[in-house]
């Protein structure tokens, strides 16, 4: 196995080992039952030495504590395949949502999102998905395959754009990507926001369908909501701020979004404004909304076991 300089570079520079992410509670196997079987390699993903899922689970549950409590900026971000497809340029990026209209408005796009890299990775949490089937590793190095599999959008390609742009990603901000999904469904949560005010900016209501979803869990928040439009705020976020962040009731506690490649502007601005944990919820929400379908069905890190 042939592994991009940068991938080795980071992993052994920052700590970093691959490991399988176990988190007490969680059952993967219904999710693997009904998706491709590589699925499964998913579980396994880069994690911090001395660190495990549970650890990962118990530093987002009392940032976010922490920072509803105190009231302070929290932002947190997932980013995989269509992120990495996004930042490489390519129009890759249209997986289950549309988050691009042409190159063009790529290109034009990514410095603002470099620069909201760089605020989020001093303000709040990067949850990539980097395990070893998307690092754009290559079993062998010969000539054009080399090349074809070192230039796709991938983990690495990812770092690279971090590099390229200032953006550090380390120990103290970075989390894997499932860690968001499993806290979000996690009782942990559910008792953390009962009785809070939680915003979700998201395209999709169904305020009964989320009233079922967190009582089966036995927390009873105040749900709100604020619209955001369900495509291209990947490319049109600075155009959409000011109405979006104006629909926010400003006493919120916390804000989940959905907002594809465009959440990490949404949730950077959102919780630097109002001074709130913003966490981008993505298949969470479709999960809130009743609405699994649009993810393509379950995902890994959703389901916990029944007590």
């Amino acid at each position: 196995m042939v592994t991009p300089e940068i991938l080795v570079r980071w992993m052994e520079g920052g700590g970093f080992r691959f490991a399988p992410l176990e988190i007490d509670g969680i059952d993967n196997r219904p999710v693997l039952a009904v998706n491709k079987e590589e699925m499964a390699r998913e579980e396994t993903c880069a994690v911090a030495i001395g660190m495990d899922g549970n650890a990962y689970l118990q530093i987002l549950s009392e940032g976010v504590r922490t920072a509803m409590d105190r009231r302070r900026p929290l932002p947190v971000v997932r980013f995989a395949d269509g992120e990495y497809a996004f930042y490489a340029g390519s129009l890759e990026c249209n997986g289950l949502y549309r988050q691009a209209e042409s190159k063009g408005r790529i290109k034009e796009a990514l410095p603002v999102h470099a620069e909201d890299l760089r605020r989020l990775s001093k303000t709040g949490f990067l949850a990539p998905l980097i395990f070893p089937g998307n690092t754009g590793s290559a079993e062998s190095t010969l000539g054009a395959l080399w090349r074809r599999i070192r230039n796709k959008p991938s983990a690495a390609t990812f770092l690279a754009f971090l590099e390229r742009h200032g953006v550090t990603l380390d120990r103290g901000n970075y989390l894997p990507f499932y860690v968001v999904y499993a806290w979000l469904s996690s009782p942990s949560f559910a008792r953390l926001v009962d009785g809070r005010r939680v915003c979700l900016v998201n395209a999709d209501r169904n305020d009964e369908a989320c009233h079922d979803w967190f009582a089966r869990l036995g927390s009873k928040p105040e749900i709100l909501f604020a619209p955001i439009p369900p495509e291209f705020v990947a490319t049109r976020w600075p155009s959409l701020r000011e109405e979006v962040l104006s629909r926010i009731p400003a006493d919120t506690e916390i804000c989940l979004v959905g907002a594809g490649i465009g959440a990490l502007g949404v949730c950077v601005d959102i919780a630097e404004r109002l001074s709130i944990p913003a966490v981008d919820a993505g298949h969470v929400l479709n999960m809130m909304t009743g609405r699994v379908d649009k993810s393509n069905g379950p995902r890994l890190y959703t389901l916990w076991k029944t007590p």
